[in-house]
């Protein structure tokens, strides 16, 4: 009789624990590759949020940021996604209009952010400011402005899509902020230091670090990384006189989401210190909200722009196709 007790109990037990795996809820998050990575905050920030909510957190990459967004909307209410974590500015007032995101409702606390923050949706986790990152052992005087870097016929740059990528299309507004009307010439006279275009950053700055580009479109936070983690302090990001563009990423939470109080949990715990204690040396970004402990060591010697650039975000979707005309002309001449 012996076998067939211990053999009753372990049924019994494995019944038990099947019913607390279908009584524990699933908070799915849609976000970027990169951010999902053994090295990205996705591990940690899994960690930490499930042992507060009693709930299975699962992040899904989805490509790239603009990725996202076009996952999402193909989807549409019929989406697994809760919460959508890593759109930008430049995409918000093109994911608001699609109808599938929810107001937040959430007190939010006083961002640390260049820009005063209000929107009744979107949340941000964290920040910065997109530059051409270069290794001073191979290029000893870097461009200081976007017609410096056409002036120089030795550079080879990699860049982003902008169709897939929000570093992609941070560049293509920047050129626009930067130069307006002139843009198109701009992109017409980049073309030839532009060695290709990737889907997204993790491709065009692997490509940089294996030695096939000289520079590569990423952040002026991206040095950090290097300096940090290898303990390498050759990577630095050109500043140039025009100014830099910005990149605020956000996310929301989804109206169709079957788990509304676990995403607005999250939303919570997003801006809280452990989540934002986990951005600057995972993500590589400053958080938006400073941690209690500060920022790292060795984020003081980032080289900080003189200009912030920002498209307020129905502004950059008001001109993101014209922007993409030109920028899709001038490289295919």
């Amino acid at each position: 009789m012996k076998p067939i007790s211990i053999l009753a109990a372990g049924c019994s037990l494995a019944l038990a624990g099947a019913a607390a795996a279908q009584d524990t809820p699933t908070l799915t998050v849609y976000t970027y590759d990169s951010f999902v990575t053994e090295w990205g905050p996705g591990p940690q920030v899994e960690a930490a949020f499930e042992e507060t909510c009693g709930c299975d957190l699962e992040f899904v990459a989805a490509g790239d940021g603009a990725a996202l967004l076009a996952r999402v909307r193909l989807e549409g209410a019929r989406s697994d996604a809760d919460v959508v974590l890593g759109l930008d500015t430049n995409l918000m007032a093109a994911a608001a209009e699609t109808g599938l995101f929810a107001p937040h409702g959430l007190d939010a606390p006083a961002f640390d952010l260049p820009v005063t923050w209000d929107d009744p949706t979107f949340l941000p986790y964290d920040w910065g400011y997109f530059a051409f990152v270069y290794d001073e052992t191979r290029i000893g005087d870097a461009p200081g402005s976007f017609r410096e870097l056409i002036a120089d016929e030795d550079l080879k740059v990699v860049i982003q899509d902008p169709r897939s990528s929000t570093p992609g299309l941070g560049l293509l507004l920047w050129v626009k902020h930067a130069y307006g009307d002139e843009a198109g010439t701009i992109w017409e006279a980049l073309a030839p230091r532009i060695l290709t275009v990737t889907k997204g950053w993790s491709e065009a700055y692997g490509m940089f670090l294996e030695g096939e580009a000289d520079m590569a479109l990423s952040y002026t936070t991206s040095p950090a990384y290097h300096l940090i983690a290898e303990e390498d302090p050759t990577k630095a990001a050109a500043l140039f006189e025009e100014g830099h563009y910005m990149q605020v990423e956000v996310a929301g939470k989804l109206a169709g989401t079957d788990q509304p109080e676990l995403a607005d949990a999250f939303l919570t715990f997003m801006t809280s210190d452990r989540f934002q204690s986990v951005i600057p040396t995972t993500n590589w970004m400053y958080p938006a909200v400073t941690p209690d402990s500060g920022l790292p060591k060795g984020f003081e010697t980032l080289a900080t722009p003189d200009k912030a650039l920002l498209f307020p975000p129905e502004e950059a979707a008001a001109i993101r196709d014209a922007a993409l005309n030109e920028w899709r002309d001038a490289l295919s001449r």
